[in-house]
């Protein structure tokens, strides 16, 4: 039995690098690479979990198509459990094209696909056994699962015992507090970007976002801000802040969901939050020196050996572009 179930996003992301500007009407642009990936907020996390030796499945639904098959294929090659990874017969898998920026950052161009499709009935009770963490992945972009019957999934999960973790994508829509606020109460760490996390607080400032969150019913808030590191807050002890390692970014496409894997991981391993967060910065920080969200994360030692030689990034200095030495990153 898995010690981790991720439930979520699963996403086939195309990534191009680099691309300043799209050409003008039949144009072609020459790129120095172009990858397709495991991608989304649960299944990104799940491979990068495998890869720290960490047993994990995890639950979503793909298409009855190629997309589906790699997407299938490659996690389980990965050692994630692909069991109750569904395909529905009637929905293409989900996918993004990804036009990578010269200074890392991407615009997005995504088929929701196959993600509409999870429903409640995808995570019975007994996919919770042997579990120690959940993670909840997608949030907002899950029609089937979001609101009630995701906050009664995390209700299941906290009655076991279960650890909760959280990463949403607030879409802006009215439907998106319907999504989040019944499951807050249940969710033991939730994980935003920074972006994020002030998009869907309606807040200006973080301080305004840890408090929402905070007592929206949230026990532990961790916002990830790329270069500047991490904000980890409670009740008890507000933004206390971790540095993220000085990189030459590529990429910064699934830094996120790499944090949240090395956070999970340090969880599972016994760490404290500090320590499970500053694994989860090294995650994220290797991942954004290649392309796509599986990249650079080899396996735990490896993950080791980078910790040793790069140094930490010096948090308040603005660098010119060519010089940016951390991962933007969420």
């Amino acid at each position: 039995m898995a010690k981790v179930l991720t439930v979520g996003l699963h996403v086939a992301d195309v990534l191009g690098r680099y691309v300043s500007a799209i050409p003008e009407g039949q144009g072609i642009a020459l790129l120095d690479e172009i990858r397709l990936t495991v991608a989304g907020t649960a299944a990104a996390t799940a491979v990068n979990l495998a890869k720290l030796g960490v047993s994990v499945d995890t639950v979503g639904v793909v298409g009855d198509d190629a997309l589906g098959e790699f997407m299938s294929r490659t996690m389980t090659s990965a050692g994630v459990g692909c069991d109750r990874l569904r395909v529905s017969p009637t929905h293409p898998t989900s996918a993004t094209m990804l036009p990578i920026r010269p200074d890392g950052s991407r615009p997005a161009l995504h088929v929701i696909g196959s993600n509409a499709a999870l429903t409640a009935d995808d995570v019975p009770d007994e996919a919770l056994d042997g579990v120690e963490v959940l993670h909840l992945g997608g949030s907002c972009l899950l029609p089937g699962i979001d609101g009630a019957p995701s906050a009664d999934l995390l209700r299941r999960a906290k009655e076991r015992g279960i650890t909760v973790t959280m990463d949403f994508i607030p879409t802006g829509a009215a439907s998106d507090p319907d999504a989040l606020l019944p499951c807050f109460p249940y969710v033991d760490y939730v994980l935003p970007s920074l972006e994020d996390a002030l998009s869907f607080a309606g807040a200006s400032t973080r301080q305004e976002a840890i408090d929402f969150y905070l007592d929206a019913g949230v026990s532990t808030v961790i916002i990830t801000m790329g270069g500047e590191g991490v904000s980890i807050s409670t009740r008890e002890s507000i933004d206390e802040r971790l540095q993220a390692y000085e990189v030459d970014v590529v990429d910064t496409t699934g830094c996120g969901d790499a944090f949240s894997a090395g956070l999970i991981a340090g969880l599972v391993e016994g760490a404290s939050v500090t320590e499970a967060a500053e694994l989860g910065i090294a995650c994220g920080s290797l991942v954004a020196t290649g392309l796509g969200s599986d990249a650079g994360i080899v396996d735990r030692t490896s993950l080791s050996e980078f910790r040793e030689a790069t140094p930490l990034a010096v948090s308040g200095v603005t660098l010119p572009p060519a010089a940016v030495p951390s991962p933007v990153w969420g």
